[in-house]
């Protein structure tokens, strides 16, 4: 087998994720999963991924049930807080916040991570990814309520660690090992 047909099969597997997704956003639109809206679905995703140039998802081929347990309960504990402390600050200071617009540096430099990372910001109320920057993997997120630098160190390590926490959940093998290297107390040896 030639290596071009090679290269085309993995395009075409490499594709099946975007075309679920597709798909699934499709039904979601209509809101009717029926067997006959589905396989329309499938039709219209597979003519547009055939039209439009779609970069291939890469899944890392890892997936933690447990962590993504963990991370839905946190998320959901957090979308709750910032909910309550949006209506007070709505209610109670009015205008007289002030926000920031903070760069946030990323440790991985997957598409499907920064992605995600996004998705997760701007579901939380008071917080939302203006610009991406994919060649340094730096998202650009509109925080409410920060006005001092501590305030933008404080933002900027809680979106790192929705990062870390979504690398314990589908991270690369690289990417969770350099996590877990990173976040390691210090060696006997290495300490002063």
């Amino acid at each position: 087998m030639s290596t071009k047909v090679k290269e085309g099969k993995r395009g075409v597997w490499q594709k099946v994720p975007l075309l679920i997704w597709m798909v699934f956003v499709w039904g979601a639109l209509w809101q009717d999963f029926s067997l006959g809206n589905l396989v329309f679905g499938a039709l219209i995703a597979f003519g547009v991924s055939k039209a439009f140039y779609l970069p291939p998802v890469e899944l890392t081929g890892r997936f933690n049930v447990f962590r993504a347990l963990v991370f839905t309960l946190r998320f959901l504990g957090e979308v709750t807080v910032a909910s309550v402390q949006v209506l007070y600050l709505a209610v109670v200071r009015g205008p007289a916040i002030r926000n920031a617009v903070i760069a946030v540096p990323l440790r991985s430099k997957s598409d499907f991570l920064m992605t995600a990372t996004g998705h997760v910001l701007s579901l939380i109320p008071g917080s939302l990814v203006v610009e991406v920057d994919r060649g340094t993997s730096t998202l650009y997120v509109h925080a409410l309520n920060v006005s001092t630098p501590e305030g933008v160190t404080k933002a900027r390590a809680e979106i790192q660690e929705i990062e870390a926490r979504l690398i314990r959940v589908m991270g690369s093998r690289e990417e969770l090992a350099a996590l877990k290297a990173e976040t390691a107390p210090p060696s006997p040896r290495e300490a002063p």
